[in-house]
């Protein structure tokens, strides 16, 4: 649908945003009231649920729906950082996710990392390998999964692309916000101020995802 009620114009693709926590949902949706709504209107919100199960059939059932068969699809929500160094409010924009299933290559990490710079100044984004837990990482299997290469971790966003890519190739993207990282780690989001830092940051950056958007809309040479 268009912002003015009727049908969707041929072309541009739509977006599908996908996050798991309703405090995640309520972030974006914070950030949706504002005037930059993408193409055609901006993007789909999906709260899949907690859990790489969860988000693997809400993604599913999400693209199954009349319209959907071309979306590009970006995982977003919180993370657990795993480098040193890193801290609650940081980006982490996935060049590729990891889980049992395999790996997934994300599209225009470089672009999207610029932009989310510009949405979220003063903020340090990450780029690298988002591997996939079906568990709350913590003390030393935080340490094993940085060993493997990866940079952070969450439960749902490599789940998210490979049931977006499953059928088929589209563009698929994942950013994370870093709620703990190994120097700060967290019990609940929403009690302290790393989970505070984490979902202003997460309310601030909606417009870089439509800037990734459009520049897949863009004409290719």
């Amino acid at each position: 649908m268009s912002a003015a009620g009727g049908p969707r114009a041929p072309g541009p693709d739509p977006l599908l945003v996908a996050c798991a926590l309703r405090i995640e949902q309520a972030a974006l949706r914070s950030a949706g009231r504002g005037p930059d709504r993408g193409p055609a209107g901006g993007h789909t919100l999906l709260r899949t649920g907690m859990g790489p199960s969860a988000a693997e059939r809400a993604v599913g059932r999400a693209l199954g729906r009349p319209g959907m068969d071309r979306a590009a699809v970006l995982a977003t929500g919180f993370c657990a950082g795993l480098v040193p160094g890193m801290h609650p409010g940081d980006l982490v924009v996935a060049e590729e996710t990891r889980d049992p299933h395999g790996t997934v290559p994300c599209t225009g990490s470089a672009l999207l990392a610029e932009a989310l710079a510009r949405a979220a100044p003063g903020r340090t984004v990450h780029t690298g390998a988002l591997t996939g837990s079906d568990h709350v990482v913590r003390g030393q299997e935080r340490a094993q999964l940085r060993a493997t290469g990866a940079i952070a971790v969450d439960m749902e966003s490599a789940a998210t692309l490979w049931a977006a890519t499953r059928g088929g190739d589209r563009p698929v993207a994942a950013v994370r916000v870093i709620v703990d990282a190994p120097e700060h780690e967290l019990v609940r989001i929403g009690t302290v101020r790393g989970g505070i830092s984490a979902f202003r940051v997460l309310r601030a950056v909606l417009p870089a995802f439509h800037e990734w958007h459009r520049s897949l809309l863009l004409p290719r040479r």
